[in-house]
């Protein structure tokens, strides 16, 4: 929100754009009323007046000093506590454990919550020494109690962040763990995503729809399916021949790359959420 102290003052490097964006319409009804021809194609004008707020927006950003919401104000001077939550085997899970090994992620994985029992991410936890909870989503009588009870679990792991990690269940976030939770989708949002969209599903219907590019989105959750600011894409080819299996597998390629990735730039301070644009800052200077 804008603060109240702001006056006319603090927009004036912005009216002229601001003016242009609000007379486009007045511009349109001229060109019919004088006779001067067809106006300007609608689309065109659509993405000219969408442009112009985006500049306009920034322009007042830069102009009143407003900033965005950093979910961290400063680089974790420690690795980040991550608790990971999985539904299936924990293919994201070994993944991440594979970094913290390699050096290539400085993270410290307190717990891991699966929604169902008997799954293998659950296993693959235990073997590493991890704390591993089952919350199962069918002992809880709503989405409320459900979320409950997980959050209850990481709080008391004094976690920082939250990857969900082929979690196929919907939570509720609660107040305390706002921009703290991430999602990684096996698409690029905003397509093949939502509700029911989710494994193989996704790549069959990216073949289906002849997509020639495909790839992972890891976003900020929020209380809808692949909702909320995304943070980092990579896109793969889609080759001939491609079955949803081939594509996953080259699509699972670019996921472990995206979270590790998108993990780093969290610990580090360089996240800052604008609406619904997530900028990556630079880094801050030794």
């Amino acid at each position: 929100m804008i603060s109240s102290s702001l006056n006319w003052r603090d927009y004036r490097g912005i009216a002229p754009l601001v003016n242009f964006f609000l007379f486009l319409p007045f511009a349109v009804k001229l060109f019919r009323l004088w006779g001067l021809g067809s106006p300007p194609d609608p689309w065109l004008l659509s993405g000219l007046r969408s442009s112009l707020l985006k500049v306009t927006v920034t322009q007042m950003a830069e102009t009143t000093g407003i900033k965005g919401i950093k979910p961290l104000a400063r680089p974790l001077d420690r690795p980040i506590r991550l608790g990971v939550l999985i539904s299936g085997g924990g293919t994201t899970l070994v993944n991440f454990l594979r970094r913290i090994e390699m050096g290539q992620l400085r993270a410290e994985i307190p717990i891991v919550i699966g929604s169902r029992p008997n799954i293998g991410g659950l296993e693959h936890a235990r073997r590493a020494g991890i704390r591993a909870e089952v919350v199962a989503r069918k002992d809880c009588k709503s989405v409320e109690e459900f979320s409950d009870r997980i959050f209850s679990l990481l709080r008391d792991a004094r976690v920082d962040l939250v990857p969900l990690s082929g979690f196929l269940s919907l939570i509720r976030i609660p107040d305390d763990f706002t921009n703290r939770v991430f999602n990684i989708h096996n698409a690029l949002i905003p397509s093949f995503c939502g509700k029911g969209l989710y494994g193989l599903k996704v790549h069959a219907a990216a073949l289906a729809r002849g997509v020639k590019l495909s790839g992972c989105t890891v976003h900020f959750a929020d209380n809808l399916y692949d909702h909320g600011p995304i943070v980092v894409q990579k896109a793969v080819p889609v080759l001939e021949g491609d079955t949803p299996e081939i594509l996953a597998a080259r699509v699972f390629e670019a996921e472990c790359e995206a979270y590790p990735e998108a993990v780093r730039l969290f610990a580090e301070g360089r996240l800052e959420i604008v609406e619904s644009t997530v900028r990556i800052l630079d880094r801050a200077p030794a």
